[in-house]
């Protein structure tokens, strides 16, 4: 069998990583996996994995984009792909597009992922042109069947959460006495305090703003409460990190909060904080990051709302938090500073990077044989 996936780009984000988990998973068991994207510093592991990587730039949101299209037909004649694999608009566009140009002998089956809650238009409903439709959680679903109940039906929806790799994340993981030394050393700040990991890009869904009512309502009731940010502010993104810092120095936290911006570290980081925070604005699809996090055994604390909130369900319930009520997220904070809970483990069914291997194999087979 061979799998096509067509992407923006392999520089990174969810869904660079969830192709190349893919592409691991599924060369280990004997599928031909080709990645198609404009490239970048993801290529050599996507390679490392048995991969193909072949460029093309078919991310970018222009029109010159579609100018593409014809390459991708004569691509796939080529290539002769069983399964082609859209994990984003733009490549979708071009990849559906050239597959009506071709003959019905030489058409890939095409399957598509609802990553992230996109815009609903017309553009955005290419998504939903697979053969079957992949929704990476319920609440996705949901979404897709009420925003395109003309284009999919709900049988040819398929739930494949993204997943955490048991064996690099599990309880009784703890960095290594050098990685204490360099983060204390780095940051000394945080010696002592309540550590507050909010992981992610610097964006304002993302609720940062919310830190501060958090951040001094705990540190007035004597908690020693200090936030950590890790993500980078993307070229563009200054002014979001302004208001963040403005409402820290409104409330007097400014020294509460520890930037830290992008880390490689990302496992040693959650483990070294005290609680993991999750104060999107809007409902994210998934939450790769507070799955990581929970895997770990270390608590989470979320507002309650997509799919973060559908892990607390079955992880952590006590850390599901009313959306975007900070009142709510101080109460559930100040009593984990003096018990803080245990996520319920080991990481049970469909959240295991075995589970999502094995349904993308299963689903990719099964539309495969229907012409058998």
């Amino acid at each position: 069998m061979k799998v096509m996936h067509l992407l923006p780009s392999l520089s990174s984000g969810g869904v660079e990583q969830v192709v190349l988990e893919l592409c691991q998973g599924l060369c280990e068991q004997g599928v031909d996996c080709v990645v198609v994207s404009a490239g970048g510093a993801m290529v050599p592991n996507i390679e490392k994995t048995g991969a193909r990587h072949i460029l093309r730039p078919i991310g970018r949101k222009s029109i010159k984009t579609f100018l593409q299209v014809g390459k991708m037909v004569r691509l796939l004649k080529e290539e002769r792909p069983d399964i082609l694999h859209l994990h984003s608009r733009v490549p979708a566009w071009v990849g559906y597009l050239a597959c009506k140009r071709l003959k019905p002998a030489y058409r890939p089956h095409v399957i598509t992922t609802f990553h992230g809650f996109h815009s609903v238009n017309f553009y955005s409903a290419i998504m939903a042109k697979g053969d079957k439709v992949i929704a990476v959680s319920e609440c996705m679903k949901e979404h897709i069947l009420q925003h395109y109940p003309n284009a999919v039906s709900p049988e040819h929806i398929s739930v494949i959460p993204n997943s955490v790799d048991v064996s690099r994340n599990y309880p009784e993981y703890t960095p290594c006495d050098k990685w204490y030394e360099s983060w204390y050393s780095n940051y000394p700040e945080l010696k002592g305090k309540y550590t507050l990991c909010l992981p992610g890009r610097i964006t304002k869904l993302k609720g940062a703003t919310h830190l501060a009512p958090i951040l001094k309502a705990l540190n007035e009731r004597g908690i020693p409460a200090h936030a950590v940010i890790v993500g980078e502010t993307k070229k563009g993104k200054e002014a979001v990190r302004r208001e963040i810092e403005q409402t820290l120095a409104e409330a007097g936290q400014t020294s509460n909060v520890t930037w830290t911006g992008h880390r490689t570290d990302l496992r040693d980081v959650l483990c070294a904080c005290d609680v993991t925070l999750s104060l999107t604005l809007q409902p994210e699809s998934f939450g790769k990051t507070t799955l990581e996090a929970l895997a770990l055994g270390r608590p989470v604390a979320g507002y309650e709302h997509g799919g973060v909130g559908e892990q607390l369900n079955v992880f952590l319930p006590e850390g599901r938090v009313a959306t975007k009520s900070t009142d709510a997220m101080v109460e559930v904070l100040a009593r984990w500073y003096t018990d803080r809970p245990t996520p319920k483990l080991p990481v049970p069914a469909p959240y295991r990077r075995s589970d999502m291997i094995n349904a993308h194999l299963e689903l990719y087979r099964g539309v495969c044989l229907r012409d058998s």
